[in-house]
């Protein structure tokens, strides 16, 4: 008897509450680095997407420039981002990573890297493929997003 086909909603519901956990899961690998998640998730803007304008970081996080204007502080004491003048417009403030930021991000992607091979180690051969192809289908789909 052929499997039925789940439906988009089904498949939705699914992939959404998977990437919620997962992501719970890998965070808690954060908390030795340091500092908040907000701070986190907008350091890891600047270091793997590059140098940002404060509008352009707080329109990637989805807050309001002055809450955004708040964690760049927060960065900036931390010596973990610095503000530089914008050479192509002098009047614009660029976030650049510092070394010590780039070096927090890359230990805090392999801790949660750490923690995926941890969860992933006991799965078959077949299952870790599968894994592996939908993340490459999954973020396909983002890409014509």
């Amino acid at each position: 008897m052929p499997m039925a086909r789940q439906s988009l909603d089904e498949v939705s519901r699914k992939l959404h509450n998977a990437a919620l956990h997962l992501m719970r899961y890998v965070r808690t690998q954060d908390t030795a680095l340091g500092i908040g998640p907000a701070q986190l998730s907008a350091l890891s803007v600047i270091v793997f997407g590059g140098p940002e304008s404060l509008n352009e970081l707080a329109k990637a996080e989805q807050v309001r420039p002055p809450t955004m204007s708040r964690i760049v502080d927060a960065l900036v004491k931390e010596g973990l981002v610095k503000r530089e003048v914008n050479r192509s417009d002098r009047r614009a403030i660029t976030i650049t990573s510092t070394e010590k930021g780039t070096r927090l991000m890359h230990e805090g992607r392999s801790r949660r890297e750490k923690q995926l091979i941890n969860l992933l180690k006991n799965l078959s051969q077949s299952e870790v493929d599968q894994l592996d192809q939908a993340s490459e289908i999954v973020m396909r789909a983002l890409k014509h997003s």
